[in-house]
């Protein structure tokens, strides 16, 4: 082992093995697929980096040595079909293995990856090809997202290349087209399977004849190198870029917070590559720490399938957001031995204190929560040497300045609510902005003032901190309710909300009144064998009544068959007040359905 971390790294820690000082550094030049990944490739090609398998019982353990082989030929490859240093490449790939591929071959040539959900629908491709003005496009052919393509061609003017990835079967079962899917295993396997589409080019026949033999591209630390489209809760998404050092700052993410294990360890993130949490858990921080990642190429999440992959492989660190904690431990899991996990996290959402206390009991680990934003990687989270407080989000990590702002810019005292804001001034003109911070939102000089200004970056989340320094997390400014002069956080309300059995997920918002300003609503999506009624709604009321203040109840309960929601799969509470809004001035409400997303 290398040891490649202490490269970029200057650290300390107290008596008690609790780190106070978390620093990094790095050369003008830096770039993570050269001088990460190639670097333990040369040293150590055998050294494994990613356990990749799917539903349909392919498998294939990929070492540093292999990663560094393809995304040579993918580099080749890709710069063959006219990719550049500086090109924004649209990237959807699920799960597929070759999204490593795709990724570290797009940071050799110095181009810029924009990973994307296969779930786009033709308004959302069309928006993110031409607010960037994409000219290629990495796509799976799995599900309809390369129809989505086709069909927003007239659309998208600066859209010329479309590349087409075979994806095997990635959790959809056998193909028609495909005799045989083990052919995507073992050595000769790798990008087996071509794909034929009128218009497009086929990846994999064109990166298995394409050379290794890759001559490095001059890359500067500064230049563009990811971005994303954030989750868009309001409003279109914006285009979040990010340099180089955003690979470096996820050190903070997978060394501090997730605590990966870099021999004998394996590492399971559970998200699609089109969200940001991959790069969170699946790359920059567990390859910087030379670790091993479990990539599960599915289709739907199931619990049974997640716990057989954990015991199969032995797991030794976990994360998934409290959704998937919920799903787990709503099913009898008892038949599973999940004793390999050493280490458990979570992010995204709210974690209530009832989850936190039922995953510990079956299996006597605490859940360490963190929070970040597409804007930037983990900044707030519980980190070795502490003990997590159920729903607190922990306590910056070293690496930022961070604090809790009035409306004003004044810090607030402890327990008073305010914005997470993180300063920005560095004092050098080299690198003015702390590691892993956005460059801007690309093409919008008003949104990035709006973040950032006076110094500091503003996340537009509210939090308080408690008397030992904990942040507890109480909602988006937007989000926040003021009802008869309180301010109520929808995750506080949320949180209660999921524990009764009934509940399947929620969501809460404010509803404008005469008297109060605004009174709390809760959209309830019910669990199975519970129907809507008056009685379950004051039994609702009287729950949260009980589990927390009781100004905090909501006093309106309506119920959906489903939340409307982005697609990234955060909930879009804006469209609700939108339609809460619309009802109040139509004596003909719509349904539900009317207006999810």
């Amino acid at each position: 082992m290398r040891d490649i971390f202490k490269r970029y790294t200057d650290e300390a820690y107290d008596d008690d093995g609790l780190l106070t000082q978390f620093s990094l550094h790095w050369p003008k030049n830096y770039n993570f697929a050269y001088d990460v990944v190639d670097d333990i490739a040369i040293a150590e090609p055998d050294r494994p980096a990613m356990v990749w398998c799917n539903p349909e019982g392919e498998e294939h353990i990929f070492s540093f040595g292999d990663l560094k082989h393809w995304s040579d030929k993918t580099a080749n490859f890709l710069a063959d079909a006219g990719i550049k240093k500086g090109d924004l490449v649209l990237v959807i790939l699920r799960r597929h293995y070759q999204f490593w591929f795709v990724a570290l071959a797009l940071n050799k040539l110095g181009a810029v990856i924009v990973p994307a959900t296969f779930m786009l629908k033709e308004h959302d491709l069309a928006y993110r090809v031409n607010s960037a003005e994409i000219t290629t496009v990495i796509c799976t052919d799995l599900g309809d997202i390369a129809e989505v393509i086709d069909n927003s061609l007239a659309d998208c003017p600066s859209l010329q290349t479309r590349i087409l990835v075979n994806g095997g079967s990635g959790g959809l079962g056998a193909r028609s087209d495909v005799a045989d899917d083990s052919a995507l295993s073992g050595p000769e396997g790798l990008c087996q399977l071509g794909a034929d589409r009128s218009g497009w080019i086929d990846f994999n026949s064109g990166v298995r004849a394409s050379s290794a033999d890759f001559a490095p591209v001059d890359t500067q630390a500064a230049d563009p190198m990811i971005m994303y489209f954030s989750s868009g809760t309001s409003g279109n998404p914006k285009m979040v870029l990010h340099d180089a050092s955003y690979s470096l700052a996820h050190l903070g993410t997978a060394r501090h917070w997730q605590q990966v294990r870099s021999d004998g360890g394996l590492h399971f993130t559970i998200a699609d590559t089109g969200w940001g949490k991959a790069v969170w858990g699946k790359l920059y921080g567990q390859f910087l720490m030379e670790a091993c990642v479990l990539t599960y190429d599915y289709d739907r999440f199931d619990v049974d399938e997640i716990c057989r992959l954990i015991e199969h492989y032995r797991v030794t660190t976990f994360c998934v957001p409290p959704t998937m904690y919920r799903m787990i431990m709503a099913e009898d899991v008892s038949g599973y031995d999940l004793s390999s996990i050493e280490h458990s996290v979570t992010a995204g959402e709210a974690l209530n204190p009832d989850l936190f206390a039922s995953w510990y009991e079956l299996t006597g680990l605490y859940i360490y929560e963190g929070f970040g934003q597409t804007e930037t990687p983990v900044t707030v989270c519980n980190i070795k040497g502490m003990r997590p407080k159920p729903g607190s989000m922990g306590r910056p990590l070293p690496l930022y300045d961070i604090a809790i702002l009035d409306a004003d810019g004044n810090e607030c005292s402890t327990g008073q609510t305010g914005e997470i804001c993180l300063r920005i001034d560095t004092g050098d003109p080299a690198c003015p902005y702390p590691p892993g911070i956005m460059l801007e939102y690309f093409r919008n000089v008003e949104k990035t003032t709006e973040a950032i200004h006076d110094g500091w970056y503003h996340s537009g989340d509210l939090a308080w901190r408690d008397e030992e320094g904990y942040y507890w997390y109480v909602g988006r400014n937007d989000d926040v309710i003021k009802s008869s002069g309180y301010r109520i956080g929808p995750f506080e309300v949320e949180s209660v909300l999921v524990e009764h059995p009934a509940v399947r997920e929620c969501a809460v918002t404010g509803v404008p009144d005469e008297v109060r300003g605004f009174v709390v609503k809760a959209s309830v999506v019910l669990n199975e064998g519970y129907v809507a009624s008056d009685e379950l709604s004051e039994e609702l009321k009287d729950f949260v009544k009980k589990e927390t203040a009781p100004y905090k109840y909501p006093r309106i309960i309506s119920y959906l068959d489903e939340l409307p929601k982005t697609v990234n799969g955060k909930i879009r509470r804006a469209a609700i007040r939108a339609q809460d809004l619309e009802d109040a001035m139509s004596s003909t409400p719509r349904a539900p359905e009317e207006f999810g997303g």
